[in-house]
C-alpha cells in the first residue's frame, strides 16, 4: 500500500472538527487585568452557556504563577465570527490583551465525562 492511501485509510473516520483557537497575551500587568476580570468572566460564562465556548482557561508557567495570558477554543462557523467573538471580550475591548487566531482541526483525542446517576453529579476526570 503507498503512503498516500495508508493516509487516507488512518484518517478517513477522524472527526475533521473545525474549531478556533484565541491564544491572548497581555498588554498590562495581571494586576492591571484584575479590575476588568469580572467583566471578562461574565463574558466568557455567557458565551459558555450560548455553546460558543469549547473549552477557556488561564496559562501558566508552569509552576501555577498566573501570566495574564491565556487560551480560549471557539465554536465559529468562521473565522470573522470568531474574530467578533475575541473582540467582545472586555479584555481585549478596553485594549488589556492581544490575541492571536488560528484555526484548528480536531482529528483524533478522548472525551471522558462520568454522570452519578445516584446524586446527580457530573465529574470530568
Amino acid at each position: 500500500m503507498d503512503v498516500d492511501a495508508r493516509i487516507a485509510e488512518l484518517t478517513q473516520k477522524m472527526l475533521r472538527k473545525k474549531l478556533f483557537v484565541l491564544l491572548s497575551k497581555p498588554l498590562v500587568s495581571p494586576e492591571k487585568l484584575k479590575p476588568s476580570l469580572p467583566a471578562h468572566l461574565e463574558y466568557m460564562i455567557a458565551l459558555e452557556k450560548r455553546g460558543v465556548v469549547f473549552a477557556s482557561g488561564p496559562l501558566s508557567d508552569g509552576e501555577g504563577l498566573p501570566t495574564g495570558h491565556g487560551l480560549t477554543i471557539l465554536r465559529a462557523k468562521d473565522a470573522r465570527e470568531a474574530r467578533a467573538i475575541a473582540e467582545g471580550d472586555p479584555f481585549f475591548a478596553n485594549g488589556l490583551r492581544t490575541f492571536e487566531l488560528k484555526e484548528w482541526t480536531i482529528m483524533e483525542g478522548t472525551l471522558t465525562v462520568r454522570v452519578n446517576l445516584s446524586d446527580q453529579s457530573v465529574e470530568v476526570p
